[in-house]
């Protein structure tokens, strides 16, 4: 057989590339003499850096200290993708994760004053080197600033009733009275690209508040109400911001997107900008099997993350798909099998102990039904 393993990153656990060798060594272990190309994959959060890395050759990572979500410094880098005759500058790939993401929370989740500044520093670091387009990542966001802490690091003037700037994080957004983009940097010539896996606007049932809140420590219901009036503030007062929040993935990375929407950059579904780039839709091609997975498979699992974007590709190919996730909590009907790390444990705290272990397993499993 030719095999295909093209996993997302299980986040806090394995990388893609670490669980894409995971699941192939379980797989060679049973069936040794199938072939099995590697194809790490990513949607707009964590790993997408990595996965362009390795796609495009002659990608380089430059470096930049930024400000860390919870304020402490961060030693990072973004990517400059080498010029073509349609891009003389390059193209900038920026990361959320890499400067504003929740696992560099270091000293406990703070969900009111957590902020992106540092994603602003690296996006602003691309433009001043002179690329002439940026993709920015912004899965995996520690923060529900709606952009406020990028914004402000890439020049935009944010100001209180007094004429003071607000603090960086959702209390912030809150006391907005005035903004101000007279000093932002011009958006590239080839403009910027939002990625993203998520299409959740930026308020309501749906928003960054509501679904994403709880996940970065907004215990309560009172937390999450005061953090969906902080945004539904700021949005009153950006320009045409209330048409903008409203936009599909608006609510991306706790309202960030929303603030790079306010910028003038667009919003597009991660998935397929990093298959494209992987030049996914020809390795499929003629494969016997693909394998695909995430760490957790669930009910947002098919408004764009990379499991059901691969699944996608491999159906038009006319080639059937397994799913390795470290937890299954939707229907997997889409796929000819799966495997679940947490059911091969035989608990949550035992697979994320020893994730590679089974991932390696998860690959076993599926070439023994094979």
């Amino acid at each position: 057989m030719r095999l295909v393993i093209a996993p997302d990153s299980f986040k806090g656990s394995l990388t893609a590339g670490d669980a894409a060798q995971a699941i192939r060594d379980g797989w060679l272990s049973v069936r040794p003499a199938d072939e099995v190309v590697l194809a790490p994959m990513a949607d707009g959060g964590e790993g997408s850096l990595d996965a362009f890395e390795a796609a495009v050759p002659g990608a380089r990572r430059e470096p930049v200290m930024a400000v860390g979500p919870d304020d402490r410094p961060v030693l990072t880098h973004w990517l400059k993708l080498p010029p073509t005759a349609e891009l003389p500058g390059g193209t900038g790939v920026v990361e959320l994760a890499a400067t504003s993401g929740l696992p560099l929370m270091r000293d406990g989740l703070r969900p009111f004053d957590a902020h992106t500044f540092g994603l602003g520093q690296a996006i602003t670091a691309a433009l001043t080197l002179g690329v002439s387009r940026l993709l920015i990542a912004v899965g995996g966001s520690a923060s529900t600033d709606g952009g406020v802490g990028a914004l402000t690091a890439m020049g935009a003037r944010l100001t209180d009733a007094s004429g003071a700037p607000v603090s960086y994080g959702n209390l912030g957004a809150g006391k907005v009275a005035r903004v101000s983009f007279d000093e932002v940097a011009p958006l590239p010539p080839a403009g910027a690209v939002v990625l993203t896996d998520v299409d959740n606007p930026l308020l309501g049932p749906r928003g960054a508040a509501a679904v994403f809140g709880p996940q970065k420590g907004a215990s309560s219901d009172a937390a999450v109400r005061a953090l969906e009036a902080n945004l539904a503030h700021f949005a009153s007062v950006v320009p045409d911001g209330r048409r903008l929040a409203e936009t599909p993935g608006a609510g991306a990375a706790g309202g960030v997107a929303f603030g790079l929407l306010a910028w003038g950059a667009i919003i597009s579904p991660g998935a397929p900008a990093v298959a494209s780039a992987l030049g996914l839709a020809d390795t499929i091609a003629g494969a016997d099997l693909v394998i695909t997975g995430e760490g957790r498979f669930d009910g947002q699992s098919e408004a764009g993350k990379a499991p059901t974007h691969v699944a996608g590709l491999a159906r038009t190919a006319g080639v059937p798909t397994a799913l390795v996730a470290g937890a299954v909590e939707a229907s997997v009907a889409q796929f000819s099998a799966a495997a679940s790390l947490t059911e091969l444990a035989g608990s949550t705290a035992a697979a994320l102990a020893e994730p590679a272990r089974w991932a390696f397993e998860a690959g076993a499993a599926l070439a023994r039904r094979v």
